[in-house]
């Protein structure tokens, strides 16, 4: 890669390191999409359907069939939501969550054997970095335009984004 732009670079390093992740944590021994509905429910808790799909930006009908599967294997469950009858609430199951642990130490281990190979300086310059930049998607609308209402602040300019 010659191209040291930015947004070059930064698309560049988001590739690599999930190309990484995919491989390390051999995604739970099961697809990406299960592997990213997993650990969003990991990450927030039970989701109606709709909006767990809505998180991963992946359409209903790919994350119904994930969802079915991973309730085939034990991972979650799916009933009615108490607050919505047209819809389904999804909850991780104990091996759900079990799963969800398991896949964050890998990926976490592979994190850290990552950043072991540059000296104290550089990982503590990486991870000031990347706080810095973690803040600044934490404002962008584009970054944060799935999450509920409740989980951004509204501005005087909000627009619906999704």
């Amino acid at each position: 890669m010659t191209d040291s732009a930015p947004g070059s670079l930064l698309r560049e390093v988001a590739r690599l390191y999930t190309r990484a992740q995919r491989v390390v944590a051999d995604c739970c021994r099961t697809t990406s999409t299960q592997c990213h509905l997993l650990t969003e429910l990991g990450r927030s808790g039970p989701l109606p359907l709709s909006e767990l799909g809505t998180r991963v930006s992946l359409e209903k009908s790919w994350v119904s069939r994930a969802v079915e599967a991973m309730a085939a294997r034990g991972w979650v469950t799916k009933e009615p939501n108490p607050s919505d009858a047209r819809s389904w609430l999804v909850t991780l199951t104990a091996e759900g969550e079990r799963t969800v642990r398991e896949l964050n130490q890998t990926l976490d281990d592979h994190a850290q054997r990552l950043l072991a190979s540059l000296s104290a300086r550089e990982r503590d310059a990486v991870e000031n970095s990347l706080l810095t930049l973690l803040k600044a998607l934490r404002e962008d609308p584009a970054a944060m335009c799935c999450l509920p209402p409740e989980a951004k602040e509204p501005t005087q300019d909000s627009k619906p984004c999704c």
